[in-house]
C-alpha cells in the first residue's frame, strides 16, 4: 500500500505540474483574447444578471432549474473548503504573493467559466424524464466536427467526472467535516458520519430541484456568515492591513527569495508564489475543469450566453472575494510563518483558526469549523449532481441514477470514518485528467465562442442603453 501511494503521490505531482497549470492558465489567456476581453469587460453585467429578479424565475427558456439556482448549486460544489485550507495553504507555501497569482488566475479563469457553461447550454440534451443533461461530455459529443475525437473526450471526462464525484468532491469533503467536528466540538467520527450521509441522501434522492432549492439557500448563507467574520478580523488587524497588502503584491513578484520579519520561518519566492497561488486558485474555482458546466446545463434559459455570463461569476465570488477574504484575514494578523508547539510552520485550517483567534479568541476555532463544515456539506451535494450526469452519460440511461444516489450518499460515511490520504491524491488526478479534454475541447471550439459571445453584445449594449 505504501509503495502505490508513493506512485499516486509522484502522478499526482506531475499532473498538477507546470505543464498543467501552464495548460490551464494558458487555455484561459487563448479564450479571453479571442473573446475580445468582453468576459471582463461584462462582468459587472454579469453580476447584475446574477442578482436581478429574473435569475430566481424560470420564466425564460427551457430548463430544470432557475438561473440563479444554477448558479449557486454550482458554487455549493466550488465554494468549499479551498476558500479555507487551500488558501492557507497557498499562502503558507508560496507566501504572501500566492493570492496575486490566485486572482491573477481567477481573471483568466472567468473566460474559462464562460465558455464551458454557454457551451454546455449550447448542445444540452433531454432525457426520456424530459430532464436537462448537458456538460463538456455533451459539448464534445455534439460540438465537435471530428464525432470519434468528440466520442472519446466525451466518455473520458465523464469517467473521471465520476471518479472525480467520489473523491474530491465525496469522501475528501466528508473527512474535512468529521475532522473539524472532532477537532473543536470531540464529536465522535462515526456520529458525524451517520449525521452527515443521513442528511446528504434525504437531500440528495430529491434529484436537482431539490438541491438546488437547498443550495439557493445554504450557499448564500454560509457565505456571507464566513464573509462577515473574515472582514470582523481584517477590521480587527486594520492597522497591520497596509503591511500585509504590501507584503502580497512585494512578495508576488519576488524574484528571490525572502524570509523572516512579518514571514517568521516562512520562505517566498515568486516561483513558488506562482506555483501554489494558480494551483490552489484552480482547485477552488475549477475554472477550466468542466465541472460547473454540468449544473450550468439544468437552467432555465433562453440564450446560452446570458446564462454564460451568469455561471461566470462563480470565479468571482469564489476566488476574488471569498478566498481574498481569507487571504487578507491571514496576512493582516501576522499569523503567517508561525509555529505550533512542535515547531512545524502553521498551514492549511490551522493557519486560518489562528488568524481568526486573534479577534474572536478561542470561539475563532468554532467559526472555522462551522465554515469548513458548511462548505464542505454544500460541495458534496452540488458534486453529486456532476457526477450523476456523467454516470447517466456513460450508462446512457437514467433508470440509474436512483442507484448512482444512494450509493453516492452512503460513501460519503466512509469518507468521514476513515484517513484517505491515497483518496486525496487520488482526486487530485482525477481532477487534472478530468480537465485535459475540457481544455482540449474548449480551445478547439474557441472561434465558436468568440463568434457567439460577440453576436450577443448588441443585446447587452440595448440594455445599457436602455437602462
Amino acid at each position: 500500500m505504501e509503495i502505490i501511494s508513493n506512485y499516486i503521490r509522484i502522478v499526482d505531482n506531475f499532473v498538477w505540474g507546470p505543464v498543467m497549470l501552464t495548460l490551464l492558465v494558458g487555455t484561459g489567456c487563448i479564450l479571453t483574447v479571442r473573446t475580445g476581453f468582453l468576459p471582463w469587460k461584462n462582468l459587472s453585467y454579469a453580476l447584475k444578471s446574477t442578482l436581478n429578479k429574473d435569475a430566481r424565475k424560470k420564466t425564460s427558456g427551457t430548463g430544470d432549474v432557475t438561473p440563479f439556482s444554477a448558479l449557486t448549486t454550482t458554487l455549493a460544489a466550488t465554494i468549499g473548503t479551498g476558500n479555507i485550507v487551500g488558501v492557507a495553504t497557498a499562502m503558507a507555501a508560496g507566501g504572501p504573493g500566492a493570492l496575486v497569482w490566485m486572482w491573477i488566475s481567477a481573471c483568466f479563469g472567468l473566460s474559462s467559466k464562460f465558455s464551458e457553461c454557454m457551451l454546455a447550454i449550447k448542445y444540452r440534451q433531454k432525457n426520456k424524464r424530459g430532464e436537462m443533461c448537458g456538460g463538456p461530455m455533451y459539448t464534445m459529443k455534439y460540438g465537435l466536427k471530428n464525432k470519434r475525437l468528440g466520442a472519446l473526450l466525451g466518455w473520458l471526462f465523464a469517467l473521471f467526472a465520476v471518479l472525480a464525484s467520489f473523491g474530491i468532491g465525496n469522501m475528501t469533503q466528508g473527512n474535512s467535516i468529521s475532522s473539524a467536528l472532532y477537532a473543536t466540538f470531540d464529536i465522535p467520527v462515526h456520529i458525524s458520519g451517520i449525521a452527515t450521509t443521513l442528511l446528504a441522501l434525504t437531500i440528495i434522492v430529491g434529484g436537482i430541484k431539490t438541491i438546488a432549492k437547498i443550495s439557493s439557500v445554504i450557499v448564500p448563507m454560509m457565505a456571507i456568515f464566513y464573509m462577515i467574520c473574515g472582514i470582523l478580523v481584517i477590521i480587527g488587524n486594520i492597522r497591520s492591513l497596509p503591511a500585509g497588502i504590501l507584503s502580497i503584491f512585494s512578495m508576488a513578484f519576488n524574484p528571490q527569495s525572502v524570509s523572516g520579519g512579518i514571514l517568521g520561518t516562512a520562505t517566498c519566492s515568486m516561483v513558488n508564489a506562482m506555483r501554489y497561488g494558480i494551483s490552489r486558485g484552480v482547485f477552488s474555482n475549477e475554472a477550466g475543469m468542466g465541472s460547473a458546466a454540468i449544473t450550468a446545463a439544468a437552467a432555465a434559459t433562453d440564450n446560452p450566453v446570458k446564462q454564460g455570463y451568469i455561471n461566470m461569476t462563480g470565479t468571482f465570488w469564489d476566488t476574488i472575494v471569498v478566498c481574498t477574504i481569507t487571504g487578507l484575514a491571514i496576512a493582516s494578523s501576522g499569523v503567517l510563518g508561525l509555529t505550533d508547539s512542535a515547531g512545524n510552520p502553521l498551514q492549511g485550517a490551522a493557519l486560518t483558526i489562528t488568524a481568526f483567534q486573534t479577534v474572536f479568541g478561542n470561539p475563532g476555532s468554532v467559526i472555522i469549523s462551522i465554515g469548513i463544515t458548511l462548505f464542505a456539506f454544500s460541495t458534496i451535494l452540488g458534486w453529486e449532481y456532476q457526477g450523476e450526469k456523467a454516470w447517466e452519460y456513460l450508462v446512457q440511461t437514467h433508470k440509474y441514477n436512483m442507484l448512482y444516489r444512494i450509493i453516492f450518499s452512503l460513501v460519503v460515511y466512509v469518507g468521514c470514518t476513515q484517513t484517505l490520504d491515497l483518496v486525496w491524491n487520488f482526486s487530485d488526478i482525477a481532477n487534472a485528467l478530468m480537465a485535459i479534454p475540457n481544455l482540449i475541447c474548449l480551445l478547439l471550439l474557441s472561434k465558436e465562442v468568440s463568434k457567439d459571445i460577440k453576436a450577443y453584445q448588441h443585446i447587452i449594449d440595448k440594455e445599457k442603453s436602455a437602462g
